[in-house]
């Protein structure tokens, strides 16, 4: 089975996505699974992951509701209130649908990513991890220092990083990112997207040579066993087509990674994560 682990389906009327502004224009209109249907069938993709865009439940409920109509999606990564007192009562009705495969933390839209470090919030990641919960992580580059922090308290997330924590690969960003995701990798329970890398590049000169750069980095640190193909679509048609998302990095494995391998970054690992 063939999986795109990170797409996003939206509809504006639902007023959830202030980030979509008018100058975004490729974004600004509804996707749906309708919309992305074409792509998946011909590129052979069977399901997907759903990922929230927007930081309110009732996102997480119209996502899963599409779940309901639509069989290509295998599970939808919701968001939760974390700083509510009812956090856990939020999670217990959303785990109730069989299409809810865990939550994502925005990092990278908090003010002050030292709220990570409090002691209810680290209380309330060790409850996720003590149930085995999957959490998507998104975050940049420049957050990594608040996320190797995280995990020296809550060892055992089971998290995965979205977008390699989008280090800046229009400036050729590498280090300190370098070594911090290899520090990250150390943590046998965090995996990796390999997704958002089109974005993060030059949106109308980005060439594949730039992307493989840090491709390699994380396939060598997290090994081919914990990371995943995700497309990033729509948001990926800032700067690239989801035929050409796929093919960067095909192109990037073709050599380095056994036909076996390959199966698990492009849905075996995304099986066995989300727990499908």
């Amino acid at each position: 089975m063939r999986i795109d682990a990170h797409q996003h389906y939206w509809k504006l009327s639902r007023g959830d996505y202030s980030w979509i502004t008018e100058e975004l224009t490729i974004l600004r209109r509804d996707y749906l699974p309708e919309h992305l249907q074409p792509h998946l069938h011909q590129q052979l993709i069977d399901k997907t992951i759903v990922v929230q865009a927007a930081p309110t439940l009732a996102e997480t409920e119209f996502l899963l509701s599409l779940s309901e109509k639509d069989d290509s999606i295998a599970g939808v990564v919701g968001w939760l209130d974390l700083e509510s007192s009812d956090y856990k009562a939020q999670f217990d009705r959303l785990r109730r649908h069989p299409r809810f495969v865990g939550f994502r933390i925005m990092i990278q839209d908090m003010e002050d990513p030292a709220v990570l470090l409090k002691s209810w919030y680290i209380e309330a990641l060790r409850y996720f991890a003590e149930l085995d919960v999957p959490v998507d992580l998104l975050l940049r580059a420049d957050q990594l220092t608040w996320l190797l922090a995280v995990m020296e308290q809550v060892p055992n997330v089971r998290g995965v990083i979205d977008h390699l924590a989008k280090p800046n690969i229009a400036k050729a960003e590498w280090e300190p990112w370098k070594s911090q995701m290899s520090q990250l990798a150390s943590y046998p329970s965090l995996y990796c997207k390999l997704s958002g890398m089109v974005t993060e590049a030059d949106h109308q000169h980005w060439k594949a040579e730039e992307l493989i750069r840090y491709i390699d980095h994380i396939l060598q640190e997290f090994g081919p066993e914990r990371v995943m193909y995700g497309s990033d679509w729509p948001v990926c048609l800032l700067a690239a087509s989801y035929e050409e998302v796929i093919a960067v990095l095909e192109a990037a494995i073709a050599k380095q990674l056994t036909t076996a391998e390959k199966e698990q970054l492009f849905g075996g690992n995304a099986q066995i994560f989300y727990k499908l």
